[in-house]
């Protein structure tokens, strides 16, 4: 096998990654005896110190519910709740606070926007969703067409993990409804043409939703660029903490659909007789939310905010690049998905290999992977394999970390050889 130190290089950027890695103190351990590697950012993130502290700033100091403490804990933690909602719109450039509302996550954000659209199908209609779909952007849809009598409809990708646009155009019909396709793809890394797709669905007056949540750590979308009805994503891909996400929405559409769930909050007033709804965005946020979940995510994108995203770009790039030329030093190593325009996203197999043994076995040197089929087992069986291993890159890894990883790899082989 060839040297490593070897192979050439990808052209460094001016991004300072090791100060920036001296923001995330989880990367600072060791795992097994070595210095950590985490390489599994499109599972889930790790967190800035900006947001650990941001969280712990909010319990220590204005911990109370929200919008009705008649105290200066409920002002604080109002503002600061509401505050992170502005941060939210910012950063998608919405035009509304009204548009974003707070959910669990991608799935519950996908879930609530696939029930508040069930009233408006019908049997025979068509939701389009595509063959690289994580699972939380299929089966909500399945399961609204069985109680609708609609029916949910691939659009194809190539086998270099493309979305064909011709198998797109094609399935347009006056009987399509919905189009729910996911900005990046979580397997591939594939970046779809979102804004071209919703163009052509906005002409057949179909309503578009996209699935954003690999999209986001990566780039800063603008919704109003894009032109999309809905665009949903979780925080903790985003650097942020679990058990929130985000579902922003145009508000003419939030404004018909139903709620999604019944409670406190949600209501502007009950009788016996008849309830009526809250106004927008608290129309869909029943109950107590996720308060210190909302601030650390604004703090994440506060703190993405504050790096030179360009560079940051460049930086994530030059990763992508540098494991793509270091794929020839381990033999039978075969790359699943290899469009045009990618994110860092290395999804892999290597011949007479089991994923759950690749997985394993770079653990045991302090690399941290993600094996199986990744919630995307269309895909899977797209391609013929029952799942691959993946590896997925975050501005905080270094080129010194994808030689490791290539390293043991190497060590694997060997050791199956």
């Amino acid at each position: 096998m060839t040297d490593l130190s070897v192979a050439s290089t990808a052209k460094r950027t001016t991004f300072d990654v090791e100060a920036v890695r001296r923001d995330f103190p989880i990367l600072s351990q060791q795992v097994n005896g070595k210095p950590l590697v985490y390489l599994d950012n499109g599972a889930s993130a790790q967190k800035p110190e900006a947001v650990l502290n941001a969280m712990d700033r909010y319990y220590r100091e204005m911990h109370s519910n929200v919008h009705r403490g008649a105290h200066t804990l409920g002002d604080r933690a109002t503002a600061a709740f509401e505050g992170a909602r502005e941060t939210v719109r910012n950063f998608l450039n919405a035009e509304s606070t009204r548009e974003i509302i707070w959910t669990r996550g991608t799935t519950e954000a996908i879930n609530l926007v696939a029930n508040g659209l069930a009233p408006r199908l019908k049997a025979g209609d068509e939701i389009l969703v595509s063959h690289m779909e994580h699972h939380a952007n299929i089966v909500p849809w399945q399961m609204i067409a069985e109680r609708t009598g609609a029916k949910v409809v691939p659009v194809q990708v190539t086998p270099d993990g493309e979305l064909d646009l011709e198998s797109f155009t094609s399935l347009l019909n006056e009987k399509t409804r919905v189009l729910a396709i996911t900005h990046v793809s979580n397997v591939l890394g594939t970046v779809n043409p979102v804004a071209a797709l919703i163009e052509q669905a906005k002409a057949h007056g179909i309503i578009t939703l996209v699935d954003g949540a690999q999209a986001v750590p990566h780039y800063q979308p603008d919704v109003q660029s894009l032109g999309c009805d809905f665009y949903v994503f979780s925080s903790h891909k985003l650097f942020g903490p679990t058990g929130i996400g985000v579902l922003y929405g145009k508000a003419q559409l939030l404004e018909e659909i139903p709620p999604y769930q019944g409670g406190g909050e949600m209501i502007e007033r009950v009788s016996f007789e008849r309830t009526t709804w809250n106004t927008l965005p608290y129309k869909f946020e029943a109950g107590t939310p996720a308060i210190a979940e909302a601030v650390g995510l604004g703090a994440a994108i506060e703190y993405l905010n504050g790096l030179d995203r360009p560079a940051m770009e460049a930086a994530e790039a030059a990763l992508l690049e540098r494991a793509n030329q270091l794929v020839e030093m381990v033999p039978g190593m075969k790359i699943i998905g290899t469009a045009k325009r990618k994110v860092p996203v290395m999804s892999f197999k290597i011949a007479g290999l089991h994923p759950s043994d690749i997985g394993t076995l770079l653990d045991q040197q302090g690399i941290a992977i993600r094996t199986g089929h990744h919630c995307a087992m269309p895909l899977m069986d797209f391609y013929g394999v029952p799942g691959t291993a993946r590896a997925s890159f975050a501005f905080y890894n270094t080129l010194d970390e994808v030689d490791t990883l290539f390293t043991a790899l190497q060590k694997v082989q060997r050791l199956f050889a």
